[in-house]
Formats: structure tokens, sequence, C-alpha cells
């Protein structure tokens, strides 16, 4: 890791530049794709799948004897693990759970709010070097909380055709109710456009490569909403001398190995922490199976010395971290004053793959600075609310002039005669 000493703060939108294509750079491929599968369906999706997965199939749908099979090679102790994390992700995704407003905002008008599902969602799983399953739990079961009629799961099948074992269990355990062998830019098509054998859906989730966050994004020029913009991984740590250097190494060597473009952030108020991670790094990549690939992304990453908590705490927030570890002796001073974050993790024995696993919160997260505005997925994100409202004839009378007065002021004559002629009526 690069180390940079007290930069300035004009310096800060480069030094914290994102190590992505822009999107120009790969639109053309994500367009030429998708207008591909909206004119010729699964054919085109037949010919991707072989074209960049290597795979070629008579059917791209999972049945259930692929289902019960890729079960039964899971072993006890893993299927444990798995419950473990569905129950915690389970609870604190039905702990957000609210209940209805209602209010009477003048005598005679009621309004209300009610969350309904969203009946069809598409679930993207990203397969590649690393199989997510721990994915399908994150975005499957608060698909099953809100009640979303039809959960459908896309994910890259191997060259032989196959969806890892882990994906399959977990998408049975947690209600999806169908499975597809398809991945990458032709999936999102696939799930915007709907084919023979991919239902069309109204919203689609997940992350994915720089491909995929491009695709999800023009998926909505076609009318589906997405969860957010969720590309490569990311991860920055704060931290001083009150941090143990080999958990924050290994920390940021744990987002280093899901991919070459990814990129993790060390910033310290201190430079014996930071020269003690580096270190720390060092000894750890050795031993990772995955060493070329987290070596490539710690050459992307950054360590920043800077004077202050306060330098320190406008720098984060002007990045806005997927993943942000907290771990000095003001703790608090960064909690209460993270404004741009994905999911925060605090203190010493608050790994980042907790989240990622099992503590129970959401790690589908917005990277490249969108948690500026966006959340992570959550139990809402599988909801939208409906408002609704109830008036009396003595509530029309008491706001009755009011939306009159509204309403000419806009020149909008038939919006005041709709209450006028009823005003009318009531005299």
């Amino acid at each position: 890791m690069k180390t940079i000493i007290n930069p300035e703060q004009s310096t800060w939108s480069e030094l914290l530049k994102r190590p992505t294509q822009t999107v120009k750079d790969i639109e053309v491929t994500v367009t030429q794709i998708f207008e591909d599968v909206k004119r010729n369906g699964d054919k085109a999706i037949v010919k991707y799948t072989q074209l960049f997965d290597g795979a070629k199939l008579t059917s791209n749908t999972v049945n259930t004897k692929e289902i019960e099979e890729a079960s039964s090679k899971i072993s006890t102790k893993l299927k444990e693990a798995i419950q473990q994390a569905k129950d915690n992700i389970q609870a604190f995704h039905e702990a957000q759970k609210n209940d209805n407003v209602y209010i009477q905002t003048t005598e005679g008008v009621s309004c209300w709010q009610e969350k309904r599902a969203i009946q069809k969602v598409g679930i993207y799983i990203p397969a590649g070097t690393a199989p997510l399953f721990s994915t399908v739990l994150m975005l499957a079961i608060p698909a099953q909380i809100a009640g979303c009629k039809e959960v459908v799961l896309c994910s890259p099948p191997n060259k032989e055709g196959e969806i890892a074992n882990e994906i399959l269990y977990a998408a049975q355990l947690c209600g999806v109710t169908k499975i597809i062998k398809v991945g990458g830019i032709q999936a999102i098509a696939g799930l915007t456009f709907g084919t023979k054998s991919i239902p069309q859906v109204y919203k689609i989730f997940g992350p994915g490569n720089q491909f995929v966050t491009v695709a999800k994004q023009l998926a909505t020029k076609y009318g589906v909403a997405i969860d957010m913009p969720a590309g490569p991984s990311e991860l920055l740590v704060v931290a001083d001398d009150t941090a143990n250097a080999s958990y924050v190494a290994s920390d940021l060597l744990s987002q280093a190995e899901h991919g070459i473009d990814s990129q993790v952030i060390l910033v310290s108020t201190s430079q014996k922490l930071i020269n003690a991670v580096s270190e720390q790094i060092e000894v750890q990549i050795k031993d990772l199976p995955r060493f070329q690939i987290a070596n490539q992304a710690i050459q992307n990453s950054k360590s920043i010395l800077v004077k202050t908590d306060k330098i320190a705490l406008d720098m984060i927030n002007q990045y806005g971290p997927e993943h942000f570890i907290v771990c000095t002796k003001n703790n608090d001073f960064y909690v209460n004053g993270i404004e741009n974050a994905g999911s925060v993790f605090i203190g010493n024995y608050t790994p980042e793959s907790a989240g990622d696993y099992a503590s129970g919160t959401n790690h589908t997260l917005p990277t490249n600075g969108f948690s500026k505005a966006y959340s992570g997925v959550n139990l809402d994100s599988f909801t939208k609310a409906i408002t609704f409202q109830n008036i009396t004839k003595q509530g029309l009378k008491n706001i009755g002039e009011t939306i009159e007065l509204m309403a000419e002021a806009e020149g909008l004559q038939a919006h005041k005669n709709a209450v006028t002629i009823r005003l009318k009526d009531l005299k």
C-alpha cells in the first residue's frame, strides 16, 4: 500500500478516486447485449452464457432434483452455520417492520400510509472467482419477510453448467421461487425484458462487477428499479495506536481478496500504526489462497496519514465508503460524525466479515461513493409505500377553499372545479 502523508484537501478527490473504469468504457458493450437480449430473448442468453461462462446448456432453469442433490452435498457444519446466519439476518430485518402511519391532518381529513411488497424481484448472485451464497441470504430473506410473491435468482454457471451447491442450498432455504443459470450483463437484461425462461421483474437486487453495475443502471431506462449501483467492494479503516495492527491488516485483506478492482484505504493519525499494519499485510498476504487477487487490489490501495481526527472524518465523509471500520480511542467522534457510509463496524472485535456473513446487518451496500445518497439493502427495499386518504363532507369544507385558491393560482381550473362542484352540493 502506498503511504500518503498529510495530503492537502484540494488533492483529496484525485487521491480517493476508485480504481474502476468509467461508464463510457463499458456502456457500449452493455447496450449491445441489452439490445440483443431484447430482440432475441433466450437465443441471446444461450449465446452469451456460452461465450462468457463457457457453458453450453440445454436448460438454464434449475430443477428440484438439482437442488436436492446440492443440499445433500453440504456438510452438516456448514448447514448449521448458514442457519445461524439466517436466524440473525432474519431477526434484524424483521425488526425493521414498522406500523402503518395514520393521522387526521384536519377534522374530517384522514391520511395514512401502508407498505406493500414488490410483487416480482430479481436477485443477482455473483459467482466468478467466489460463489457468494451469503448474498442469497442477504437478499432472499428480506424479500421473504416483505412478502414478495416472485423471487427470481440469477447466477452464472461454471463450465460444467452448474451453480455452486451452497447457492442452491441457501436459495431453497430462503424461499427463492425460481433459479436461473445466467450471469453478467445478460442476466440483468433477461430480468429487465423477460424471456421464455427468465421472468421479467419489477426490481433487481445484488452486487456485481462493473459490467453488472452498468447493466443495472441501464435497466432503469426500461422501467425496472434497482437497489443501488453496487460495484466492486471497498473498505476504509480509520485507526490509531489503540487499534490492533494485525486485526486492521486482516480486515484490509478481507476486502482486497474480493477482486482486483476492490479498494481498501487506511486513514490514521499515527505513522507507527500505519507502519505496523503495512508489515502485517506483508506477513498475512503470503498465506492467502487468493494472493494474486489480493496483491493486485492492495496495489490500488492507500494508507493516509493525517494530523487530526477532524481532518480524517472530513476525508472519510468525502470518500463515502461502502464499509467503514472505526478503531480509535475516540470512536464516538467518528460514529456520531459519519454521514456517508454504507455500514459501520466499531472497535477491535467487530471485523467487517461479521457483517458480510452473520451479525445480521445486510452486506449489499452502496459503493463508489453512492453512500452519499443511497442506503444499503434493508426491508423497505422490498416494499413500496402507498398513501391513502379519506375526506368527509366536513373535511372537504375545511380544506376546500385552500385547494381552490392554490389551484387557481397555478392556472389549473379543472383542479379547482373538482372541489367547487362538490362544495356547491354541500351548501
